[in-house]
């Protein structure tokens, strides 16, 4: 069956890794990190792709991301995406996993995807600095992310930990954050590459059939 993923350049690298570790080698469609921002816009993306898509098969490796998947139509095709609420869940293995460190730790999760991504809690900030001085951005920072304590440096094991300990730190010591190594997982992104796909962790929507609301209730 032709394949095709679709993915957010957030976790190019660890879906490389993926499908190395698989041997699967389905073209990929790449979107913008920053799109995760704006469910919308990412759902407009989203509609785009899939309408010129010639694949039999659409693996969506990402999560619900803010019901940005909502209303999307497998047309002459299946769409198959894991019930994670964003990339977070989906590099720590489950949701269930997430939800635990968050509470134990008041974790603000950060990635090397997401630090190169186009608009992120530190570019926020950094804007907040221009627009309005160090003291104001600090405000506006403590009203946004003051419930944090942990800045959450989620590492898969075969990647490189030190430069993004390095330059992670200027944010930690900013936002008033404790840095903390995170150990992640490729287990769910391989398992998405190659199934099963019917252990109740991802949604199966078959060829004329949308994605709902309901659908994406964790």
């Amino acid at each position: 069956m032709k394949t095709t993923i679709v993915a957010c350049r957030t976790i190019e690298k660890e879906l490389g890794s993926a499908m190395a570790h698989t041997g699967t080698a389905f073209p990929v469609i790449w979107l913008e990190s920053g799109l995760h921002n704006t469910p919308k816009k990412l759902n407009t993306r989203l509609r785009e792709e899939l309408k010129k898509t010639d694949a039999e098969r659409v693996l969506l490796a990402m999560g619900f991301c803010g019901n940005s998947l909502a209303g999307l139509k497998a047309d002459g095709f299946e769409i198959i995406v894991p019930k994670a609420d964003d990339c977070i869940s989906l590099l720590l293995g489950s949701v269930e996993r997430r939800m635990e460190i968050s509470q134990e730790l008041a974790a603000y999760f950060l990635t090397e995807g997401w630090m190169q991504g186009e608009w992120n809690l530190w570019a926020e900030y950094q804007h907040s600095v221009q627009e309005f001085g160090e003291e104001t951005a600090q405000m506006i920072a403590q009203m946004m992310y003051g419930h944090y304590r942990t800045l959450g440096i989620l590492h898969i094991d075969e990647q490189p930990l030190e430069p993004l300990v390095e330059s992670s730190k200027i944010i930690a010591v900013t936002l008033h954050l404790n840095q903390q190594i995170i150990h992640g997982t490729l287990s769910w992104l391989e398992e998405l590459l190659t199934g099963p796909w019917n252990n109740g962790k991802y949604l199966v929507i078959p060829d004329q059939k949308e994605i709902t609301m309901m659908d994406m209730v964790l």
